[in-house]
């Protein structure tokens, strides 16, 4: 495995989680902004999507398969054994 494709695995997977926060915060600015009715909802709004999308954050495996079929970038395997 080159150094090559650890950079680019590494950079592709920053780019997912970027997406993956951007997804994040347009689903709440929707909550906040449409379907909230006052103040108290808008703070569950703001808080709640925000620690359920912690809790709920995808793993390797999953990000894994998805760049590499979106870039053809596979996960680099640890071969120091």
């Amino acid at each position: 495995m080159s150094d090559d494709q650890v950079a680019r695995y590494d950079y592709y997977t920053k780019i997912a989680w970027v997406i993956y926060s951007l997804i994040t915060l347009g689903f709440i600015l929707v909550l906040v902004l449409f379907v909230a009715q006052d103040n108290e909802e808008r703070f569950f709004y703001t808080l709640m999507p925000a620690a359920a999308a912690y809790v709920f954050r995808p793993m390797d495996k999953p990000f894994s398969k998805l760049i590499f079929k979106y870039t053809g970038v596979s996960y680099p395997e640890d071969k120091s054994e």
